[in-house]
């Protein structure tokens, strides 16, 4: 089943997600070339593609697994929430409908 991960950043996480983002962006990887991830990826602060300084509110992740469990060991293992850049993270099944 799909689960969503709705993720909200610290204040002033900017530097926080650079020092990790390879990390993150590796394990995430890994669940793409899987063929789990429907889409991924962060919230400008502002209303831009690049946010700059601004930076980031939060993360959306949209992945498989097997079950509820499983997809909140996983975000919970994520370097994002293990280094202080997501404030809370919320995990809920999410069913496909479109495309």
């Amino acid at each position: 089943m799909w689960y969503a991960f709705i993720c909200e950043d610290v204040e002033n996480s900017l530097s926080k997600r650079k020092k990790v983002r390879a990390d993150h962006l590796k394990r995430v990887e890994v669940l793409k070339n899987q063929g789990r991830i429907l889409i991924a990826g962060p919230n400008p602060k502002i209303d831009s593609e690049d946010p700059g300084i601004a930076g980031f509110s939060g993360s959306l992740i949209v992945a498989e697994f097997e079950n509820i469990e499983e997809a909140e060991i996983w975000i919970k293992d994520d370097p994002y929430n293990l280094h202080g850049v997501f404030k809370s993270v919320k995990t809920k099944p999410f069913k496909l409908i479109f495309p």
